[in-house]
């Protein structure tokens, strides 16, 4: 069965926050900020294609991926392939490795997807892959776990009813919001708390129509 792809990127961006990534991906919005930015400088070598060996390690970069059963597409920063060409993902991130655990786990989804992908595209089980941060110039190894393929399996399809339906998802609830929105590049576009007080009022509405 053919399926709308849905870009590796934008399992990191729901699982950051829905509405951003409805932002990005289904109204195809995008404001930068210093963050933004900083990633951008970071990605520079990476976001260009090439293949280079060091200590009989093949580093191919910007490497596009695919997995038609999932309908996942996009590219790997980094592809190392060790001894016997086995895929060893490396997905390039801003800031430190020390991220709090809920924001790196929407990093490690990215790259377990990637993982899949190469799985697919190799017929070799990849089991493990690592986070570079460029801050601390320092990896952290991601064991791509059952759960980790179940959550970008689930996230898949929740992002593809999303673009099915056309439906922007509403705003973090206040205790995610508080630690999320203040560096997202698009606060001034979503207006969480706006929104949140309309749907708020939509509520009471709908329940009490003399409110």
């Amino acid at each position: 069965m053919d399926l709308d792809p849905v870009p590796l990127s934008a399992l990191q961006h729901w699982q950051y926050c829905p509405r951003q990534c409805g932002l990005i991906h289904l109204e195809q919005v995008f404001d930068e900020n210093v963050h933004t930015l900083r990633g951008q400088a970071e990605h520079a070598k990476t976001d260009q294609p090439g293949v280079e060996t060091a200590k009989g390690v093949r580093v191919e970069r910007a490497l596009p991926l695919w997995h038609d059963a999932l309908g996942l597409i996009g590219k790997a920063d980094v592809v190392e392939f060790w001894r016997g060409g086995q895929p060893y993902p490396v997905e390039y991130k801003h800031g430190s490795r020390h991220k709090a655990a809920d924001i790196a786990a929407c990093d490690d989804i990215q790259l377990a997807a990637q993982a899949m992908c190469l799985e697919a595209m190799t017929g070799k089980t990849v089991n493990e892959g690592a986070i570079f941060y460029a801050s601390s110039k320092r990896r952290r190894v991601v064991e791509i776990t059952p759960l980790l393929r179940s959550q970008v399996v689930q996230t898949a399809q929740a992002i593809r009813q999303m673009f099915a339906t056309t439906c922007l998802p509403p705003p973090l609830a206040a205790e995610q919001a508080a630690k999320r929105c203040k560096a997202c590049s698009l606060l001034e576009r979503c207006q969480p708390q706006a929104a949140n007080a309309a749907l708020v009022a939509a509520r009471v509405a709908l329940f009490d129509p003399d409110a």
